[in-house]
């Protein structure tokens, strides 16, 4: 699996939103060839080549082209916590929850 993590500015929210998908991708024993984060406007460009992309929840709408092309669009609510990005995961319907 791919996984791109994008915020405005591609620093803080996105590195820290990382650090939670990194928590729950070894939770849910998933195998990520890729896991990076950028800025939303660089996430926009190359986010056809993921398999999900995770941004806070009021910047989904910035990815709809990638989610037309089959990338499942996370947005999440909470930056900061394991639990929502492990439920986002398993939502995506690419994950079985173990």
């Amino acid at each position: 699996m791919k996984i791109l993590v994008a915020c405005p500015n591609g620093a803080g929210t996105s590195l820290m939103m990382k650090i939670r998908i990194q928590t729950a991708v070894k939770a849910l024993n998933i195998s990520v060839e890729k896991l990076e984060h950028s800025s939303i406007s660089e996430g926009k460009n190359i986010a056809y080549e993921y398999d999900v992309v995770f941004c806070p929840k009021n910047f989904v709408n910035m990815f709809k082209d990638a989610e037309k092309q089959g990338v499942k669009i996370c947005g999440m609510k909470n930056c900061l916590s394991d639990q929502e990005a492990k439920q986002l995961l398993i939502a995506t319907g690419l994950v079985v929850e173990k």
